[in-house]
């Protein structure tokens, strides 16, 4: 479709809208409005198709899980971890990351098990996402802290933040990079079960509920040890019950084909879990950072500027087709996840040109590029080659106000 003077198709690699404003020039109450009429028009619409679609892509998952592990017992080979590796992946980035949002709450006659109040709670985690991740945990970190203090310092996944003492290391660049490869394949594991914990603990001791030891960093070695608080309760929630499933009672019928079956299916699960592991980093991390998207400084005022710090934060890549988005977790669609973080997947894909154009009409800047585009930013930021845009906190005469990048 054709969009004022950009092209914007579901399948385009590079958009970009907008065009650089005063911030005075902005305005954040129409720009509000026209949000809130499109999110109203898009939940009006949510119904049988939204869960048809959800329905399909668990399928979709199952098939792949069914296949990997089908093959898996044959010998270590990279058809079943590639097929392994993506149902985990799809799991995580879809089905619980969009339930867990409370995306399918609110579609008629959805079953219990695919709403927030249901979904991985309690036994249901065994069946319903068992990952390295505690479901309550993530709740807080992502749900909460993530998506409503987005580019922050109180972000607990903003990656330039994170990656400070990396960024202004003495390390030579080539070693930066091997540093950012090795946390790539090994994040789900090292980074966010501790940093989620540490996140749900901090709000739960403010409360006066927890009186666990935190942490004191992201990185508290004390966290991987099991016989020490806080990684006693780390292990019992995150590492124990994940290990337990995956790598003990999955792999264990396998014995009754033969010891090399069961090998087999051990280390292709293994393998399997550095490539899921990959595949959500390249995903996941590049979608808040670049030289090109913003960091705030001060905190959110109002619906209107919540919506444009996501805008403004935040990039989409290629979009369009349920193969193609699959692949991308619907994570393709972060701009108009983190505007509206509630919606279905199909809601999101019915939304973006609708969304582009909104941001072209009121100057926003809107950045939708290749995956691999976005990837090489994140990286270039990681080892502090280029710093990400910091809004500016002195629009003082206009405190509601965001302005837009120039985009070429």
């Amino acid at each position: 479709m054709i969009v004022g003077d950009c092209t914007i198709t579901y399948l385009s690699v590079t958009t970009r809208v907008g065009s650089i404003l005063n911030p005075r020039d902005i305005d954040i109450d129409a720009l509000e409005a026209d949000l809130n009429a499109l999110r109203d028009e898009l939940r009006a619409d949510v119904g049988a198709g939204d869960l048809k679609h959800l329905k399909k892509m668990v399928r979709w998952g199952h098939l792949l899980t069914i296949l990997g592990y089908g093959t898996a017992w044959i010998a270590p080979n990279p058809v079943s971890v590639v097929l392994m590796s993506t149902a985990i992946f799809g799991r995580w980035a879809m089905v619980a990351h969009h339930i867990i949002h409370r995306g399918y709450d609110k579609v008629p006659n959805i079953p219990k098990r695919f709403t927030s109040k249901v979904f991985a709670k309690g036994w249901r985690r065994a069946i319903d996402w068992t990952d390295w991740i505690d479901p309550e945990a993530w709740r807080h970190e992502h749900n909460t802290l993530h998506h409503y203090k987005l580019g922050e310092v109180h972000d607990p996944d903003q990656p330039e933040h994170n990656l400070e003492w990396l960024r202004g290391s003495s390390l030579p660049r080539f070693l930066r990079y091997l540093v950012v490869f090795l946390g790539a394949i090994t994040w789900k594991i090292i980074y966010y079960p501790p940093n989620a914990m540490r996140t749900l603990y901090e709000a739960q001791q403010r409360r006066g509920k927890n009186e666990v030891p935190l942490p004191e960093s992201v990185m508290d070695w004390r966290v991987f040890f099991p016989f020490v608080q806080p990684g006693v309760q780390l292990w019992l929630r995150s590492y124990l019950p994940y290990v337990l499933l995956h790598y003990v009672l999955i792999p264990l019928p396998f014995l009754l084909i033969s010891q090399w079956a069961y090998f087999s299916v051990l280390a292709n699960r293994l393998m399997a879990e550095v490539l899921t592991n990959l595949h959500a980093f390249i995903v996941i991390v590049p979608n808040h950072a670049g030289e090109d998207l913003y960091r705030f400084d001060t905190a959110i005022e109002g619906r209107g500027d919540f919506y444009l710090r996501q805008i403004v934060g935040s990039t989409n890549y290629r979009t369009g087709g349920d193969l193609n988005d699959y692949l991308h977790g619907f994570l393709n669609y972060q701009i108009e996840h983190h505007v509206w973080p509630d919606m279905t997947m199909l809601q999101y894909r019915k939304a973006q040109p609708r969304m582009a154009e909104i941001c072209r009409r009121h100057g926003v800047a809107y950045v939708q590029e290749s995956i691999w585009v976005r990837l090489r930013k994140l990286l270039d930021v990681l080892v502090g080659k280029t710093t990400m845009q910091h809004w500016p906190a002195n629009a003082q005469d206009s405190p509601r106000s965001l302005a837009a990048q120039e985009t070429p």
